[in-house]
């Protein structure tokens, strides 16, 4: 089983659709093991995007990201980075595929409502920048689906 961080970014959270793009993860099959609503603070997105730091937008990113609420969430299942990367569509909206969430609900590539962890490494690493293991329910370690780690 794998295990894959998504953000239900300020746009999203704004618009009301929070619960239609839990839903479609959920739909494809994959469990949310952990989840809460925080206000990501400028500190924690630097991390979060210290990839896209010096470029261009992350001024933009950094002031989007803190401006509202987001969900972040930990999804569990087989090939779940592969799954939750399907469903959202590609990151410009304008190329993601109609019945995923990007091609569904987005427009904007600067407002695409969500992130998803685009590798098993970056999820490890994105996962524990929200969550401590202790937070993260597993199904796998015991009969009770609801057995903390």
């Amino acid at each position: 089983m794998e295990r894959t961080l998504v953000l239900i970014k300020p746009d999203a959270m704004q618009r009301g659709l929070a619960g239609e793009i839990i839903a479609r993860l959920e739909r494809r099959g994959l469990r949310i093991v952990a989840m809460r609503m925080l206000h990501m603070d400028e500190a924690l997105a630097r991390q979060h995007y210290a990839a896209h730091e010096g470029k261009a937008f992350f001024p933009g990113l950094l002031q989007f990201i803190t401006s509202s609420p987001i969900i972040a969430a930990v999804f569990e299942g087989k090939n779940a980075v592969e799954i939750a990367r399907q469903s959202m569509g590609a990151t410009n909206p304008a190329q993601a595929a109609p019945g995923t969430i990007r091609g569904d609900l987005s427009i904007d590539t600067g407002r695409n409502l969500v992130h998803g962890s685009d590798s098993l490494e970056a999820a490890e690493k994105e996962i524990r920048l929200f969550f401590q293991e202790g937070e993260i329910f597993s199904y796998e370690r015991s009969i009770d689906p609801w057995v903390f780690e």
